[in-house]
């Protein structure tokens, strides 16, 4: 199974990632991870994304495929991958899907976490005090947000259509959301 879970930045898709890894054996595709590697590795890559996300601003597609397909022969010797963070536009998304099906692979389910904007920017605020990520600064945070709404939001009608897209009210605790996407995967 090849699931995505999609919402804006804090909505605790790395999270129920986290606890599908652990419970279905999925592997996690986590760009934040993978590009948060790449500026810890020191990299010229690495201090290009660091500069990018210091501005708010978006990693290119081409940089984000790039570490997807990578990782995909690992996601399919476990029986699937969990897309976190990616995609992030519907060019990337049909790039996604061109890629899968190259492969005789597609997404399967596609999980929306529900959040609202105020309850973001505190989950931002407390993770920024407690773990310091600076891609997780609470003005930077408002930036991601704005640029998650102009370019993020139109993948909605995309998995849409494609009759993929399930929705979850992210707002509960971990146990009450993660009760949800499983039903919604059942």
């Amino acid at each position: 199974m090849n699931l995505i879970l999609f919402g804006p930045p804090a909505a605790g898709k790395g999270t129920q990632a986290k606890r599908l890894v652990e419970t279905r054996g999925m592997v996690q595709l986590s760009t934040g991870d993978m590009l948060r590697a790449a500026i810890a590795s020191g990299s010229e890559l690495g201090l290009k994304v660091k500069d990018v996300l210091a501005r708010g601003d978006l990693v290119t597609d081409e940089i984000v495929i790039a570490l997807i397909e990578a990782r995909l022969p690992e996601a399919e010797a476990a029986g699937g991958a969990i897309f976190d963070g990616f995609p992030r536009t519907v060019a990337q998304a049909e790039a996604l899907d061109a890629m899968l099906e190259k492969r005789g692979a597609k997404i399967d389910a596609v999980v929306r976490l529900k959040v609202n904007d105020v309850a973001l920017t505190e989950r931002i605020t407390k993770r920024f005090e407690e773990q310091g990520r600076a891609d997780d600064n609470p003005e930077t945070f408002k930036d991601r947000l704005a640029v998650y709404n102009k370019q993020t939001a139109p993948l909605l009608p995309y998995y849409e259509a494609q009759g993929k897209l399930t929705e979850v009210d992210g707002m509960g605790d971990i146990a009450t959301v993660a009760a949800a996407i499983d039903s919604a995967l059942a």
